[in-house]
């Protein structure tokens, strides 16, 4: 018997759901298929472009080393994997399920095209530590995070042991390698992707900076987070044994209260990503539909005189600019800069979060767009946070409390380097001065506040009152 393992979003081999399943068969052909929507994803994203194949390129390698062979075809999937089961004699099909409703909806398609073909289908849940069945109650998912954790919490989480498992190296064709250039990407990584070198520096993690991560996730510039958004969204590493791992950190008696709640905001981090994946394959149309009916008739603005000073971290606002220049540089942005930069573009300008949504995916690596869309209309105040009004950031206040050193803004803002910490957090205070514009930078000097905050965020919540009708309070 053989089957054919079709790799998407699982560029491993390590605790592989689909490899296991796939495993049952005396034969697993591995398969990586090049079609319309990967490419279209990939060129969306030079950096993402380049990431994925260097993945795909270290899969081959490990597949290589078990004496396999990865075939890697180009067009669309439903008859590329047709043609290769009846090229290696297979009878059955397995892949990892896609959480966004375009990949959801892709993947019954092709299931339903190779059924009606004969062939029988596996899909799994791979991406996600907790498939959403298993915290699913009446076949409905939750739409509160709080309820959700509890049960995410009460969970148990197994790795699938896949190390032993063997392929195949069929006498088919197989085209080359997928190159950046493919994709029109031009970009370069700063290392190759190496899923023994992400597992290395997890463990690290793990040992060490996951006991101060109560501090890093709310100060950019103090102590490391995971950086496991590509590696866990490409699947180079499972979801499964980060959070087994971690939970098993846990459970060392000698950690100080202060490691141990620490551990738990990294569990809960851990959770939300899972609730945005079970949110999203429960409810298709939250790629673009508000979650909340009530936010349906609110109407954001598709554009405002200042989105393309928030586009380039020219806003005024320093902690906002540095983390979008951040995120233009390396491809990555500190989760908690992502949620006030989001705030500002949504209540302070206005902007409708798809707008943000899409302008972040062209430079992000991570390609998750369950994950995308669920924190989007999280921190817009449409999606499963149900809060009574929205939950709007003060840039000043959390420029204080997130980078009380400067040290963050003074590393992606130049222009700012040789600044007072009061012009720092007081965006307009140098503009009110009398001091010149460091002549380095000329007319490319800091710009003032594109908005004052506290006058948009208040005209923000009286509009919102106004039109969803329940109370506002000021942030």
């Amino acid at each position: 018997m053989t089957a054919i393992l079709h790799f998407t979003r699982d560029l491993r081999l390590e605790d592989h759901a689909a490899l296991a399943a796939a495993s049952l068969e005396a034969r697993v052909v591995p398969v990586v298929i090049v079609d319309p929507a990967t490419s279209g994803r990939l060129r969306s994203s030079p950096r993402r472009a380049a990431y994925y194949c260097s993945a795909v390129a270290a899969l081959d390698c490990a597949i290589a080393a078990r004496g396999g062979r990865l075939i890697v075809r180009r067009g669309r999937t439903a008859s590329t994997l047709r043609a290769l089961a009846r090229a290696v004699g297979g009878t059955s099909i397995v892949w990892s399920a896609s959480y966004d409703a375009h990949g959801a909806r892709v993947d019954r398609d092709v299931q339903a095209a190779l059924e009606e073909a004969g062939l029988r289908v596996t899909v799994v849940h791979d991406a996600p530590a907790v498939a959403p069945e298993e915290t699913a109650v009446e076949r409905r998912g939750y739409r509160s995070f709080a309820a959700y954790f509890e049960r995410w919490m009460q969970q148990d989480i197994v790795p699938y042991d896949t190390l032993d498992a063997q392929f195949s190296a069929p006498e088919v064709s197989s085209e080359g390698l997928p190159s950046p250039a493919e994709f029109g990407s031009s970009a370069e990584l700063s290392e190759a992707v190496d899923v023994d070198a992400i597992r290395a520096a997890f463990e690290r993690f793990l040992e060490s900076e996951l006991l101060q991560y109560a501090i890093a996730r709310n100060v950019p510039a103090d102590g490391q987070t995971s950086q496991l958004g590509a590696p866990l969204s490409f699947g180079a590493i499972a979801a499964r044994s980060v959070v087994a791992a971690v939970r098993n950190r846990r459970a060392d008696r000698l950690l100080l209260t202060e490691e141990r709640i620490s551990i738990d905001l990294f569990l809960r981090a851990m959770a939300q990503r899972d609730f945005f994946l079970q949110l999203a394959h429960f409810n298709e149309a939250l790629d673009d539909a508000p979650l909340q009916d009530k936010m349906r008739r609110f109407n954001f603005s598709r554009t405002h005189p200042a989105l393309d000073a928030w586009r380039a971290g020219k806003t005024g606002y320093p902690l906002i600019d540095a983390g979008i220049r951040q995120l233009r540089a390396t491809g990555w942005m500190h989760p908690r800069v992502r949620a006030i930069a989001a705030s500002f573009l949504c209540f302070d300008l206005g902007v409708d979060w798809r707008i943000g949504r899409d302008e972040w995916d062209h430079w992000l690596i991570e390609d998750e767009p369950a994950l995308a869309s669920g924190n989007w209309q999280w921190i817009s105040g449409v999606g499963a946070d149900l809060a009574a009004y929205p939950r709007i950031y003060n840039p000043r206040t959390q420029s204080r409390r997130c980078d009380p050193t400067g040290r963050y803004i003074r590393r992606w803002i130049p222009e700012l380097a040789s600044r007072s910490d009061r012009s720092l957090f007081e965006p307009d205070a140098h503009a009110r001065s009398q001091q010149l514009a460091l002549s380095l930078f000329g007319s490319d000097g800091y710009p003032a506040p594109v908005v004052d905050h506290d006058t948009a965020a208040r005209a923000f919540l009286e509009r919102y009152k106004r039109e969803v009708s329940v109370p506002a309070e000021d942030s």
